[in-house]
């Protein structure tokens, strides 16, 4: 069972119809012990960063989010959940995320008359063809919605890079961590490949 992490700030039905649609069994939960026990887990996530973390820490499930990335099931962050992710965020500082990888959210530079929020398709600059983007097409499209991007601090984590008047890392992977600035589960296909590619892990642990 994939668990998906509600902590009232996530784009929750989205990520069950995709996983669903790929003929995979899902359960939303808030229920520590439920996480605990499934065999991968999704952070999902809309909205504002420090709302987001103090839903998070709310709903009481830092701890147990943190100790299923530590215990080395598959883990996918989706947009807020990949920020959240981080150390922090411009768009609110002094608010701390779970910073389980060093880097900072920056905001999009208003420049070259681009749209803020960032909202549509960009390609994908793969860095490592492995992971939830194995066999994929190269430079594949994919779905934003966002006006905060990550810039990691170690490189070697960064599996995808997009532009958008910036170089924006759209993608991360460390281990049995993964995290996307876009929305696999709302980038068709291509997306739909990810996320069998995502569960396809599960077998490998």
């Amino acid at each position: 069972m994939i668990a998906v992490i509600d902590y009232g700030a996530g784009n929750l039905q989205s990520v069950v119809k995709a996983f669903h649609y790929i003929g995979c069994e899902v359960k939303v939960t808030a229920d520590k012990e439920e996480l605990k026990e499934a065999s991968a887990a999704i952070l999902p996530g809309v909205g504002a960063f420090g709302d987001s973390m103090r839903c998070l820490n709310q709903s009481g499930m830092v701890q147990p989010a943190l100790d299923f990335i530590e215990s080395g099931k598959p883990f996918l962050g989706i947009c807020l959940g990949l920020h959240l992710l981080f150390e922090g965020s411009e768009e609110d500082p002094g608010i701390s995320g779970l910073g389980v990888l060093k880097g900072q959210i920056c905001r999009i530079p208003e420049k070259d008359q681009l749209k803020i929020p960032h909202i549509g398709w960009n390609s994908l600059n793969i860095r490592k063809p492995e992971g939830i983007f194995q066999n994929l097409e190269a430079n594949p499209y994919v779905y934003f919605v966002h006006s905060y991007y990550l810039h990691a601090e170690d490189r070697d984590v960064v599996s995808a890079t997009t532009e958008y008047g910036v170089e924006i890392d759209a993608a991360v992977q460390k281990g049995n961590l993964f995290a996307t600035q876009f929305h696999p589960e709302k980038s068709g296909r291509t997306g739909l490949k990810m996320l069998k590619n995502f569960v396809s892990l599960i077998d490998r642990n």
